[in-house]
């Protein structure tokens, strides 16, 4: 299969790395701790110079009111963290992988932050009851955040009934996999093709009457032994994102080409060069350091700009429910479902390497990235391999590559072709029975049991 043109794009803007929306979840919790530690020291003494107000307690039956409270909230952040570690175990049992690529947590540690901080305020309030004096608000107050407390844990509940299925892990992954597929593959970008003359150069966007770079298209100038390395200084790790727009801005400065050599995804160890600097003439110090500081390493991969990864993540879904030991065939179809949305969201759209464009709509930075094949590869072989052998799988299969094979443009049907004959030839192998065989050789959108058209078959 050719070689598809250069993709041209703007710099993804994302909402922020899964490691700040942690710090931000951290930060949410703290802060609702010690707000709940804050309010009850400081509005029983503040209401005392207000008129009476709220329910009407006496001073015992505000003191256990708020002992009670305060029981309860800590009994119930005592079960969120149980129900956090059964979420744990489910989705390790589906992928070790999902646990860190959900995020799904962030949202029980603010939980448990609300929970801990109306405990802390129930305390802190009765330690200010003195005699008879009862601060009616403060009670008041304490018996609202119940609940608040109660409605946030039911909502909690309603939650996990999806996150500790196999089905809605792929329903989640599926989700941000077509978000970071619009916003690496975004629709409608443009490819860079053909030469503009002399030195196999091209022009890349900007006003054509303008000066500005040309991009250098042979692959001797795609991380050969010319321009200035980027060097990884730090321990073996995973490239999980690229600050691309802080990248294109110190190209675009210094007026030079950056040419990634590793995508997201790839391990790398250290002192490996991850990309070149290519300038016309001598280059500042220190940017080739703060080019490097660009691209984020972690222990693993991410689905924050890895589109590969999120297909990685739903074949995992779909192979560990097709073992043995689970044998789960009504998950991998689930699976199978997502991955289908994921593959034609990408078929029509510019795939491969891209430029990134500066402000003036010129190239500055050059990020390698996987083809059509890759993807069709990564999204479907596997799940060949193992579900060849049950017929609702199969027949799930031959819809996918039916409606995906209908969506994508001609030139992208070989690797779908080559998929449905080897699915032909796996499951006579594994279905040799006439019945089975034959049942496995129609296509079905639920894999077993959805209408069918026997003129049509």
């Amino acid at each position: 299969m050719a070689t598809e043109p250069l993709r041209a794009r703007p710099p993804h803007r994302g909402s922020g790395s899964q490691r700040a929306r942690r710090a931000r979840s951290n930060s949410a919790a703290l802060v609702l701790v010690a707000a709940g530690a804050l309010l009850g020291w400081a509005l029983p003494r503040w209401e005392r110079h207000l008129p009476e107000a709220g329910l009407s307690f006496d001073a015992s039956t505000a003191q256990a009111t708020l002992a009670a409270i305060a029981g309860g909230m800590i009994t119930l952040a005592g079960f969120v963290v149980t129900a956090i570690t059964l979420v744990v175990q489910t989705v390790q049992a589906m992928s070790p992988r999902l646990v860190s690529a959900l995020g799904h947590f962030s949202r029980y540690l603010v939980l448990f932050g609300l929970l801990i901080g109306t405990a802390l305020y129930a305390l802190v309030a009765l330690s200010q009851i003195r005699g008879d004096s009862v601060p009616r608000v403060s009670v008041t107050l304490a018996i609202g955040l119940v609940l608040i407390d109660a409605v946030t844990v039911l909502r909690l509940l309603a939650s996990l009934r999806h996150a500790v299925t196999g089905g809605g892990l792929a329903r989640a992954v599926g989700e941000r996999l077509r978000t970071v597929i619009d916003e690496v593959f975004p629709a409608g970008g443009s490819g860079v093709g053909g030469d503009s003359g002399a030195g196999g150069h091209t022009w890349v966007g900007g006003d054509s009457g303008a000066a500005g770079p040309t991009v250098p298209r042979g692959p001797e100038h795609l991380g050969g032994a010319d321009g200035t390395p980027l060097i990884h200084r730090g321990p073996p790790a995973v490239v999980f994102a690229v600050d691309e727009p802080r990248l294109t801005r110190l190209a675009a400065r210094h007026d030079v080409h950056v040419l990634l050599r590793h995508t997201v995804g790839d391990f790398v160890g250290s002192g490996v060069t991850v990309g070149r600097l290519d300038g016309r003439g001598p280059l500042p110090a220190g940017l080739a350091r703060r080019a490097a500081s660009c691209v984020r390493y972690g222990p693993t991969r991410t689905v924050q700009q890895d589109v590969g990864y999120g297909f990685r993540l739903l074949a995992d879904i779909a192979i560990r429910s097709l073992s043995p030991a689970v044998n789960d065939p009504t998950t991998a179809v689930q699976a199978l479902d997502q991955i289908e949305e994921g593959l034609l969201r990408l078929a029509g759209r510019p795939l491969g390497p891209a430029w990134l464009l500066d402000r003036a709509s010129r190239p500055r930075v050059r990020c390698p990235a996987p083809q059509w094949p890759d993807f069709v590869s990564l999204a479907l072989d596997e799940t060949l391999l193992y579900g060849c052998g049950n017929p609702q799988v199969v027949r799930r299969l031959r819809a996918l590559l039916e409606r995906v094979g209908a969506e994508a443009p001609k030139d992208r049907a070989q690797p779908l072709h080559e998929r449905r004959a080897a699915l032909d030839r796996l499951t006579a192998t594994a279905l040799p029975d006439p019945l089975l065989n034959r049942t496995a050789s129609h296509s079905d959108s639920q894999g077993l049991g959805a209408p069918t058209d026997e003129n049509n078959r």
